[in-house]
């Protein structure tokens, strides 16, 4: 007969492989639209500065959706509506290649980023609440490799598939992710602090805001900064700078995204196991500083070799601060909010930051259609801010997710003084 501990391992075990299959399913759909800007917009007679539109109303309606399933899961459990959101954005995503007019796709899209907005949050706080402590760093590392692994897969289905689906049919494979609903409802229970926070006294979501005002601002600004770091390292990059202003053919260009992704997988669980060790704030600040390393290579290299390595170094970098995220921001967040907290911050710098591909479009097209010069504008100019926001920011690295208090055991023993004091 299985053991207590052997049980909550097990729940916990099941609890990371949902969450991880949720974001990299829901990053794959994401990112199919990356790849076929150029036949979408052929096919509704467009551009492609805007085809990119469509992105950002996906980014900016993720907010709408953190807000919403944020609410649903800290009221109603998180484990059914993680279960809602992976079939809505599934069924959205569907729908996208049913599209019969450029507004249509812009609405649908918009309908799909809500479903989308509530994956990352409510997932999360699911893991962070079931897993033990110590297992927080990998973790949150393994969670934020979803990103990029979904991102690979897309990448292999474009490089693979393309020429037999087409961009409609790349949208219908991206139905596929509502299957992992049935794992979900078998093998996953509800988060133990939610269960805990049930029986507490309700605290209004505006109480709990304004006596966490200044955490709320310091933590959009954050996620701010790492969405444009995100999205302003992947959303132009393969179709706009590698593919159309580098002319480079289809198998080389996906050869590329190949292997960056592999880096950024990489980097996710390298620097989520670091934060473990050295802080959230630390592990943060070394992945920016290696990402500005590369940064100049990665956006003005025509060696295909280099353009390769310095792609490989930078979404090291990005998916590796990244990869501190789920652990560092569920932390962070107030504990009877913890269900909307995370998610909601993230996609309302998802929402400021949304405006990362149109911008970076403009910019190259101000400079003579250099995609490489927007990148390494938008890119420096993030990863500085980044630096800038962790240098001065704070922890709360072993905080007990139940009751929002550090758990002293886990940690060194300057850790609890740094705990929510920020």
């Amino acid at each position: 007969m299985a053991s207590v501990q052997d049980t909550d391992i097990a729940r916990a075990r099941n609890t990371v492989i949902a969450a991880f299959l949720g974001w990299t399913l829901d990053a794959f759909d994401f990112f199919i639209l990356i790849f076929t800007f150029d036949e979408v917009a052929k096919t509704f007679g467009v551009s492609i500065t805007s085809i990119t539109l469509a992105i950002t109303l996906t980014l900016a309606s993720r907010a709408v959706g953190a807000f919403v399933f944020g609410r649903m899961a800290d009221r109603y459990g998180r484990k059914p509506t993680l279960m809602l959101v992976i079939v809505l954005y599934s069924l959205f995503e569907f729908v996208s290649g049913l599209a019969w007019s450029y507004v249509s796709f812009l609405v649908i899209r918009t309908l799909f980023g809500i479903a989308m907005g509530g994956e990352w949050g409510v997932g999360s706080s699911l893991v962070m609440e079931t897993i033990p402590s110590r297992w927080r760093g990998w973790v949150s590392g393994l969670l934020q490799a979803g990103y990029p692994t979904g991102y690979f897969l897309a990448t292999l289905l474009f490089g693979f598939f393309y020429s037999h689906l087409g961009w409609r049919g790349m949208f219908f494979v991206g139905a596929a992710p509502a299957l992992l609903v049935f794992f979900i409802n078998a093998k996953i229970h509800e988060s133990p602090a939610f269960e805990a926070m049930k029986q507490r006294p309700k605290v209004s979501l505006l109480q709990i805001v304004k006596a966490n005002a200044k955490l709320t601002v310091y933590a959009i600004a954050m996620m701010t900064a790492f969405n444009f770091f995100s999205h302003g390292t992947q959303d132009i990059y393969p179709k706009l700078f590698l593919g159309k202003q580098l002319g480079l053919p289809h198998a080389t260009l996906t050869n590329i995204v190949l292997v960056y992704n592999v880096a950024a997988i990489l980097g996710g669980l390298f620097f989520g196991m670091l934060s473990q060790k050295i802080g959230r704030r630390r592990a943060i600040m070394l992945a920016c500083v290696i990402a500005l390393l590369a940064v100049y290579p990665w956006s003005h290299s025509r060696d295909v070799y280099m353009l390769c390595a310095a792609a490989f170094v930078m979404q090291f970098g990005v998916q590796g601060a990244w990869g501190v995220v789920p652990a560092h921001l569920n932390e962070l967040s107030p504990a009877e909010i913890r269900g909307t907290f995370p998610g909601v911050v993230y996609q309302l710098g998802n929402f400021l930051a949304a405006i990362n591909p149109v911008l970076q479009a403009e910019i190259a097209q101000r400079h003579g259609q250099d995609y490489g010069y927007a990148l390494l504008v938008v890119v420096t100019s993030v990863a500085v801010a980044l630096i800038l926001l962790m240098a001065f920011g704070p922890e709360a690295r072993g905080v007990a997710m139940a009751s929002g208090r550090v758990d002293d055991s886990s940690l060194p023993k300057d850790a609890a003084a740094i705990g929510k004091s920020y």
